[in-house]
């Protein structure tokens, strides 16, 4: 389990791209606290309220988290029934960037897949003095095809939301 506070503070944008992709390949749980609006859109898919000396789950979007942010206590009895049509529109706009996000991620994530199954394809990877580097491929192997399935959820369960979002 990783626990990241303000992880991309003093990154340039290349370090934060590549903490973006060691965070959505990685297999474990994270913890993130950040304030980093593009970060959390691009590797949160479980939003959390810390509020009043308790932890909850927050069921709405991370637009929805934003705009509780901004209205503060006051604002969670009305962004529990905001206004359908409104609520309904920006609900289909972060929805397709979902569904858009997840893509690029499942892109990158095959690239990856196929470059490590060359890898081990690699005859000289199974000689007996690589024993210790065909473990350790085997492994990010393996975490990259977890990675993938939890990609393709993730881009199911945001293409399922478009479908029922644009059928409203």
């Amino acid at each position: 389990m990783l626990i990241l506070d303000e992880p991309t503070n003093h990154l340039d944008i290349e370090s934060r791209e590549a903490l973006v992709q060691a965070l959505t390949t990685y297999s474990g749980a994270v913890i993130l606290v950040s304030h980093d609006m593009h970060l959390l859109s691009l590797v949160a898919d479980r939003l959390w309220l810390v509020s009043d000396g308790r932890v909850t789950p927050f069921e709405q979007d991370l637009s929805a988290y934003r705009d509780f942010l901004l209205g503060g206590p006051a604002q969670k009895k009305s962004s529990e029934k905001p206004k359908a049509k409104k609520f309904g529109r920006e609900h289909l706009i972060a929805a397709r960037n979902d569904v858009r996000r997840s893509e690029e991620r499942i892109d990158k994530i095959t690239l990856m897949h196929s470059k490590l199954q060359e890898k081990l394809a690699d005859p000289k990877l199974y000689e007996d003095h690589n024993a210790v580097d065909l473990a350790v491929w085997q492994k990010k192997f393996h975490e990259i095809e977890t990675a993938l399935l939890r990609a393709e959820k993730l881009w199911l369960t945001a293409s399922n939301t478009v479908e029922k979002l644009e059928k409203v």
